[in-house]
C-alpha cells in the first residue's frame, strides 16, 4: 500500500501519519509527505521534529527507523509535479488533510482562501489523476453552513443552509468539483468531514492537541486578557457546540480509508450546550465578568466596555457565526457503526482540553 499525505505536520495530519503506521505498518511500503518549508527548518526536518516529538504514540518511537525508512519527504515546491517521485507503474492512496483554515467573513479574503482551498485542491487532483488509487478529502462538517435541524452525511446531493463564511464556501465548492471530477475519470472519492477538533480523549497524553484553534482561541483571549471590564457575549441558547477528539477523527480515517464509505461526517453525536460551553470555557481561564445573551451587540447599539468592543471586532467577528447558529445535530449512526464515540461528559472534557492549553500558555508546536 502507498500513500500520500498533506498536511502531515498539521494537528490531523500528523495524527493521521502517527494513526497509519501504529495500525497499517505491516501493509504499508511508502507513505509520501508533501511538506512546506517553515522558517529556517526544511520539509525534511519538520517531518522528523513530528516523528520525534514527545507526544508521538509509544509505537512510532519504538520503531522509528523503521518507519522512516518508509516515509518519503517531498518539498511541498513540487506538489504538483508527481512525475518528478512517483513511479507510473503505481497506484496511490491520496489523502488530502491540509487545509488553510480561515473564518474571516471579510470580503478581502476570499480570494486567498478559495485559492488556498479550492483552487489547490483542484490543481492537486488534476495533477495526479493518473496516479490515484483513491482520493480522500478531509473536508469540514461545517461546509454544509447554517442548516438547522438533523444533518446527514450526504452534503451533495441536499440543499445546505447559508455559509458563515468564505472557508466554509471554499471547503463545500471543493467537495462538489472533487465528486463531478472523480465521476468523470472514473476515480474512486471519499469525503471525510470532521467537526471542531479538541485534545485526545482516546491516546496519550490526555487532551492533548498541536495546534489551538476555533474554542481554544475563545479561551486564550480571555485568558490573556488583563481587563475587569463587563462583557456581554451573543450567542443562540437552543445551539451547541460540537467538539470531536483529534485522536478519534484521525482514527476513524484510518479505519475507513480504503473503505467503500462516500460521505461520512466525524463528529460527536451530541453537542455541548452553547451557553453552558461558554460558561466552561470562562470558568477555566477565571473569567467571571460576562453574561451570555441572545441580544445583537453591534457598533450602532454601542458596546457597554472597551474589551467588548475589542471582542466584537476581533475574534467576535470569526465566532458570532457559529456562536448564534440555528440549533442542529447530526446523524452520527453510520458513524458509530464503524468506530463507537468515546464516552465522557462533554462539559468536564472541554474543561480539560482547556486546562491543558493553559498548561501549554495556548502554544502550538513548532513542526
Amino acid at each position: 500500500m502507498n500513500i500520500i499525505l498533506t498536511g502531515a505536520t498539521g494537528t490531523l495530519g500528523s495524527k493521521v501519519l502517527h494513526t497509519l503506521f501504529e495500525t497499517k505498518y505491516n501493509e504499508i511500503s511508502n507513505v509520501y509527505l508533501l511538506v512546506r518549508k517553515k522558517g529556517q527548518s526544511t520539509p525534511k526536518e519538520r517531518v522528523l521534529n513530528m516523528l520525534e516529538s514527545e507526544y508521538a504514540p509509544q509505537f512510532v518511537k519504538d520503531n522509528l527507523d523503521a518507519i522512516n525508512s518508509k516515509v518519503k519527504v517531498i518539498n511541498a515546491d513540487n506538489i504538483l509535479e508527481p512525475e518528478s517521485f512517483l513511479d507510473t507503474n503505481e497506484q496511490y492512496y491520496f489523502i488530502h488533510s491540509a487545509g488553510y483554515v480561515n473564518l474571516s467573513v471579510d470580503p478581502a479574503n476570499k480570494d486567498e482562501i478559495f485559492e488556498e482551498n479550492f483552487h489547490f485542491t483542484k490543481s492537486i487532483f488534476e495533477a495526479y489523476m493518473g496516479y490515484l488509487k483513491k482520493f480522500v478529502y478531509i473536508s469540514t462538517a461545517f461546509s454544509i453552513g447554517d442548516l438547522g435541524g438533523l444533518i446527514g452525511d450526504d452534503y451533495i446531493e441536499i440543499e445546505g443552509g447559508a455559509y458563515r463564511n468564505f472557508y466554509e464556501a471554499s471547503k463545500h465548492a471543493s467537495e462538489k468539483f472533487l465528486t463531478e471530477a472523480s465521476k468523470e475519470n472514473n476515480i474512486p472519492l471519499q469525503i471525510l468531514r470532521p467537526s471542531v477538533l479538541g485534545g485526545n480523549a482516546i491516546d496519550n497524553p490526555s487532551f492533548f492537541i498541536s495546534k489551538y484553534m476555533v474554542f481554544y482561541l475563545f479561551a486564550k483571549f480571555f485568558y490573556n486578557t488583563p481587563s475587569s471590564d463587563h462583557i456581554r457575549i451573543t450567542a443562540n441558547a437552543d445551539s451547541g457546540l460540537n467538539i470531536i477528539p483529534t485522536d478519534y477523527v484521525a482514527k476513524v480515517i484510518v479505519k475507513v480509508f480504503d473503505t467503500d464509505v462516500k460521505q461520512l461526517n466525524i463528529v460527536h453525536s451530541k453537542a455541548t450546550n452553547i451557553t453552558k460551553g461558554i460558561s466552561k470555557i470562562l470558568d477555566t481561564v477565571g473569567f467571571k465578568t460576562y453574561n451570555v445573551t441572545q441580544d445583537i451587540i453591534t457598533k450602532t447599539a454601542g458596546f457597554d466596555s472597551k474589551l467588548e468592543q475589542f471582542y466584537y471586532e476581533t475574534i467576535g467577528v470569526h465566532l458570532n457565526p457559529y456562536l448564534t447558529s440555528k440549533p442542529y445535530e447530526w446523524d452520527t449512526s453510520v458513524l458509530e457503526s464503524i468506530l463507537p464515540i468515546p464516552k465522557y461528559d462533554l462539559e468536564q472534557y472541554l474543561a480539560n482540553t482547556v486546562e491543558f492549553a493553559k498548561l501549554k500558555n495556548f502554544r502550538n508546536q513548532k513542526w
